[in-house]
């Protein structure tokens, strides 16, 4: 069975879909608006999309969990300050205090930002969250299931990028990166020497050039704007619509299958770490291990051709399983397009957290790794977003569905 025995209508049905994805976008973004992790909003934005399946689901289900949504990004912030002070205590000759501030910095970064672990979340305000998943069940037993993901939550904004563009983000962080170097390196060479904490006039040269850095550290403090929240119609209103079209289409087609669950599942808190998915992966994932399943995580829908499959993960730290990559590649494949493998190589998607949990998970997106102007600002609103790339999307969603259900996850297809 293939999506295309619908019948000779089978392009303008997908457009409707994608129409159909393009209002909900649009509706969410003008009645519910910003979505922060673990907002009402968020809530609203996942339980009105589901509400717009209908029928197509069986069974829609809400779950709530803990989460800080500003613990997430916190680290640009601590950083900022840790940094900061190991420079200047490295220009009064006290290496080993300017050695623990940097470690510390250094343990931030990557405690959150590459591992993704709730590492600062404990000293933020909690705030309560959801995931909310629409379910079609199949005819008979369920053997297999897919989950299309997309999160709904929305990105407190980037500020640099919305007021300069990504160069000046990577210049921040680079900048940043660089002046975290230099602590590390020259604190312990001054170490080395002979120095710990002996405050002195006779400042080594490496110490003045440190003050270098010091705007590097009060740019990276500064990094988030936590008083401004984006639309998210793209990032990733766009990623939920596109699973939820799925479920759309199998109804308004009259398709249910034998024995394949298909799940449309909107994460909430993404954005503050996968926070959403993290958890799903915690209350079901032996299930998920005990039936055939597999996560595709859908995220942003926007550049038709910077359309790729996400095989590697969570900053290329996590790679996703190869049989869920030739899924996707296949059903690329079917859609017309010769899709090529890339690899997130700052950040991560709700499947990492499903291939750290053991489950078979992909990732599908169509952004500009650039990133985009619109990437966590306000511009990613409803009026940018591409009729065109939401169709393919769900095109190739449809056809991992068909795939699936008919061979499950092989080696070749």
């Amino acid at each position: 069975m293939k999506p295309q025995d619908c019948g000779s209508q089978y392009q303008s049905k997908l457009r409707e879909c994608a129409n159909f994805a393009a209002w909900t976008i649009k509706k969410v973004c003008k009645d519910i608006g910003p979505r922060p992790s673990g907002s009402e909003a968020e809530l609203k934005a996942e339980e009105f999309m589901a509400k717009q399946i209908g029928k197509a689901g069986d069974e829609v289900t809400t779950e709530s969990f803990q989460i800080a949504n500003r613990g997430f990004f916190a680290w640009t912030k601590i950083d900022g300050v840790l940094l900061f002070a190991a420079a200047l205590f490295m220009l009064f000759n006290m290496p080993l205090v300017s050695l623990i501030f940097a470690l510390l910095a250094t343990v931030c970064l990557m405690g959150e930002f590459l591992f993704y672990k709730e590492f600062l979340d404990g000293f933020f305000k909690k705030q309560t969250s959801h995931n909310t998943y629409v379910t079609r069940k199949p005819m008979g037993e369920v053997k297999r299931r897919i989950i299309f993901a997309g999160h709904a939550d929305s990105s407190f904004e980037w500020r640099y990028t919305h007021l300069v563009g990504p160069g000046m983000m990577y210049f921040v962080f680079i900048y940043a990166a660089i002046g975290l170097g230099w602590n590390l390196v020259f604190s312990i060479v001054s170490l080395a020497q002979g120095n710990i904490i002996v405050p002195s006039l006779d400042i080594a040269w490496y110490s003045w050039v440190g003050l270098a850095f010091l705007p590097a550290f009060v740019l990276l403090f500064f990094f988030i704007d936590y008083n401004t929240c984006v639309d998210g119609a793209n990032d990733n209103l766009s990623g939920c619509m596109v699973g939820a079209a799925v479920l759309k289409f199998m109804d308004d087609n009259n398709v249910r299958f034998d024995n394949t669950e298909v799940v449309a599942f909107f994460s909430g808190s993404e954005e503050a770490g996968l926070r959403g998915t993290k958890d799903y992966a915690k209350r079901h994932g032996q299930e998920c291990k005990d039936i055939e399943t597999v996560f595709v995580a859908l995220d942003t829908f926007k550049d038709y051709d910077d359309m790729f499959i996400y095989n590697r993960d969570m900053s290329g730290l996590t790679k996703h399983d190869e049989k869920a990559c030739k899924l996707l590649k296949k059903a690329a494949e079917n859609a017309g397009i010769d899709m090529k493998y890339s690899v997130i190589f700052a950040g991560a998607s709700d499947a990492a957290a499903m291939t750290q949990a053991g489950i078979p998970s992909i990732s599908l997106a169509a952004m500009n790794p650039g990133p985009p102007r619109y990437y966590h600002t306000r511009r990613d609103t409803a009026d940018i977003i591409d009729l065109k790339t939401i169709e393919k999307g769900i095109e190739i969603a449809l056809e991992a569905a068909y795939i699936f259900d008919e061979k499950g996850l092989c080696d070749n297809y």
